[in-house]
């Protein structure tokens, strides 16, 4: 048993970030049927109407679910990080010119409030969501992994 992929004397940290990374490339990752413009907005309708996705497709993310994700992990996150450093004063000495990349120390500052703000709206609406579309099934799926397929259609 084990990950035929890594070795198993690999410390835990390499394995955790191999299952990342299958994790990104098979669950976040958009697929190329979801690109299309009217599947995208059949899904805008559908979670604006509050209907969620039943039976198998309940386990899958759709596109607005992904983007999402995707906005949080590769867009907001770092910049996060990267306005924050920007901001503090003990980082010229090691990076000077990254307040720059900002357009100074103000203007990062702006960015991080507004990047802060985008992760708190993430937060509540991903939070809303969750009660909304099932709170104890969630809860479930995230402590244990099991979670529970409702059949139906979806329409």
């Amino acid at each position: 048993m084990g990950d035929p992929l890594l070795p198993q004397s690999a410390p835990p940290p390499a394995r955790s970030g191999l299952i990342a990374r299958r994790h990104f490339y098979r669950d976040l990752l958009p697929d190329r049927d979801q690109f299309d413009l009217a599947h995208i907005w059949h899904e805008v309708r559908e979670h604006a109407r509050l209907r969620f996705a039943k039976g198998a497709e309940a386990k899958r993310y759709n596109i607005l679910q992904k983007a999402s994700y995707l906005l949080v992990v590769v867009g907001l996150l770092p910049l996060m990080v990267g306005t924050g450093l920007a901001m503090s004063p003990g980082m010229d000495a090691a990076w000077p010119w990254l307040p720059e990349m900002f357009g100074g120390r103000q203007a990062a500052r702006t960015l991080h409030f507004l990047t802060a703000s985008g992760l708190v709206l993430f937060a509540v609406v991903h939070v809303a969501l969750v009660i909304l579309s099932g709170l104890l099934n969630n809860i479930r799926s995230m402590v244990t992994g099991s979670y529970t397929i409702e059949h139906g259609d979806s329409q």
